[in-house]
């Protein structure tokens, strides 16, 4: 077996980790990730009171993260069972506490009740929204009035790179520009839109990476 089917394999998993592979892949984006997250979550003016939903909580080290910046609730959603048994055992105490909850489910449709939170976040996850726009609109649903959806991916479209389009097609997903963030966003209904970006070199999937952060207000 080659070593680029190996990989392949690996990054298939990273749109809902299933089983062994899915689980080794959640470790790999933990650390991997752990920069853009330290750098992005800097943009995100977070309160002791802040009830906060991290939407493809996948291990669940945002969830951690958010814990111990606020004395609110903070809820994990994922839809791939191993991430969310992770997650889970990463923030049992908590969990045990009642200070957090982590479900299973998409972003489609989630279980939650209107104005229920006042931060939704998504790390390296909306490449995979099924419904972009819908989507977007169902988090402006769940959100408080004044509330804030925050994004932060570490991928923004490349012209001409033949092995982010490769992996685009591998995963089905979809790799947004800073304009059509900003496009969908206004057309779900937010506002107060602001956005922050980064060029790196230590990127999971290319050996540069543009890194952008970008939160709008309900």
């Amino acid at each position: 077996m080659s070593q680029k089917y190996l990989a392949d394999e690996l990054m298939v998993n990273a749109r809902k980790p299933v089983g062994e592979l899915g689980s080794k892949l959640i470790d790999m984006m933990n650390e991997n990730h752990e920069k853009l997250a330290i750098w992005a979550v800097s943009h995100l003016n977070i309160s002791k009171a802040d009830i906060i939903l991290d939407v493809g909580c996948g291990g669940g080290v945002n969830v951690k993260r958010f814990l111990e910046m606020t004395d609110g609730e903070v809820y994990g959603l994922d839809y791939s069972e191993v991430s969310v048994k992770k997650s889970s055992k990463l923030n049992r105490k908590a969990i045990d506490e009642k200070r957090c909850e982590i479900v299973k489910g998409s972003v489609s449709n989630m279980p939650f009740k209107d104005n229920t939170f006042d931060i939704v976040t998504s790390f390296e996850s909306v490449y995979f929204w099924p419904d972009f726009l819908n989507d977007l609109k169902e988090v402006r649903r769940i959100l408080k009035e004044s509330g804030q959806i925050f994004i932060a991916n570490e991928a923004m479209p490349i012209e001409g790179d033949e092995r982010q389009k490769e992996l685009c097609e591998l995963l089905d997903a979809n790799i947004y520009s800073k304009e059509e963030l900003n496009e969908f966003l206004h057309n779900a209904g937010f506002t107060n839109i602001n956005c922050y970006t980064k060029e790196s070199k230590d990127s999971f999937t290319c050996d540069v990476a543009n890194w952008i952060c970008i939160m709008a207000q309900k």
